[in-house]
This record gives C-alpha cells, structure tokens and sequence, in this order.
C-alpha cells in the first residue's frame, strides 16, 4: 500500500493502520517464540522462549482493544466517552 502514492499515512486512519502494522509485528513474534518453544533443544531458550510469548500475548492484547476501539470510532453514530 505504501507504494501508491495516497496520503492515507497522514489521514485519520493513519493510526488504525499503524495498530494493524502493530499487530501484524507482534503476531509475527509470537509465532517465532511459539516454534522456539517447540523447536528448541536449549532449555534455557525455551524458556525464554516461554517469558517472551506471555509478554508478547499481553502485547497482543493491548493492540486487539485498541484495534476494537478504533473499529467502534470508526463507525458513524459511535459514541463518544
């Protein structure tokens, strides 16, 4: 998307995308950290492993709420607390 030349960087979706660029980063770690636990034959790192998905779920957490509330703000009518 980037590649089109729009001015959606700058527009009020500009942070709706950012959360879902978030999203995207963080789910891809999670992945990774998920195939270390897996995967791994250090159990050190597998542990690790382990620590950096709970921090990664909690992550994940944060930015699915955002998401929900940028979702609701987009909707016309939405209610503003």
């Amino acid at each position: 998307m980037d590649d089109q030349g729009t001015d959606a960087q700058e527009g009020p979706d500009a942070a709706w995308l950012a959360l879902h660029a978030d999203r995207e980063a963080v789910e891809r770690a999670l992945t990774l950290a998920q195939a270390r636990q897996r995967y791994g034959t250090d159990a050190e790192a597998i542990a690790q492993a382990r620590h950096e998905e709970v921090e990664l779920l909690v992550d994940l957490d944060r930015i699915l709420t955002q998401i929900r509330a940028a979702e609701y703000r987009r909707r016309p009518g939405s209610r503003r607390w």
